[in-house]
């Protein structure tokens, strides 16, 4: 690659290429065992953020709030690495999303945080899927037996939503029978596992109140 082109972001592809598994190519993240319980701060507080090594990052926030993340990954690396833990961006994979915007997300998703692990940031994997067909790609890439984190937040406002959700979270049971589920928000009725809860905004602001 000619250094002109070196110095243009081709989606990262200037980076990295990963080999990738599945049909897709989805980079593949190493399992991390959470060992050392912490406070997770969302990552647009993370650079105003003290005792960095006592906290880890979650991604649970509005995807243009770490879309910066994405395009310039080598600026935040020091910051990152600052972190006990560092969960990979909760990108959107909304049912309604066209597939190859799912996929996308997925894969940068995973780009990142396969990149992340080669920097020596304890990496864990934030799982979504949208619908049952989203089953054959979703899971690609995720560790088996590790740390995971998931969120039901926006998911529990209709039946159809509560079920995609919950027959999701039953298929990532069933195919990376995680060590420990770190749970963002309210934990709906029905979900398994060894659950550590982390309280969403909202509810730690009704806390406060």
């Amino acid at each position: 690659m000619n250094s002109s082109r070196s110095k243009r972001n081709y989606e990262n592809l200037e980076k990295r290429i990963y080999t990738g598994v599945g049909e897709y190519g989805i980079p593949e993240l190493a399992p991390v065992a959470y060992e050392k319980d912490c406070e997770f701060i969302p990552f647009n507080y993370a650079s105003s953020t003290k005792d960095r090594e006592k906290k880890g990052v979650h991604f649970f926030v509005d995807d243009y709030q770490f879309h910066r993340l994405w395009a310039n990954i080598d600026f935040y690396i020091g910051m990152l690495r600052q972190f006990q833990y560092v969960m990979t961006p909760d990108f959107s994979t909304y049912a309604d999303f066209p597939k190859v915007m799912q996929l996308y997300n997925h894969y940068r998703k995973h780009w990142i945080g396969a990149y992340l692990q080669e920097q020596g940031i304890l990496v864990i994997p934030t799982i979504s899927w949208s619908d049952e067909q989203s089953y054959e790609w979703c899971f690609d890439g995720e560790p088996t037996q590790g740390t995971v984190s998931v969120s039901a937040v926006g998911t529990q406002m209709n039946k159809q939503a509560k079920r995609l959700f919950m027959e999701g979270y039953r298929e990532m049971m069933k195919r990376l029978q995680p060590e420990t589920i770190i749970f963002y928000g309210t934990v709906p009725d029905g979900c398994t596992g060894n659950i550590i809860q982390l309280k969403s905004f909202q509810e730690k602001f009704r806390g406060a109140v």
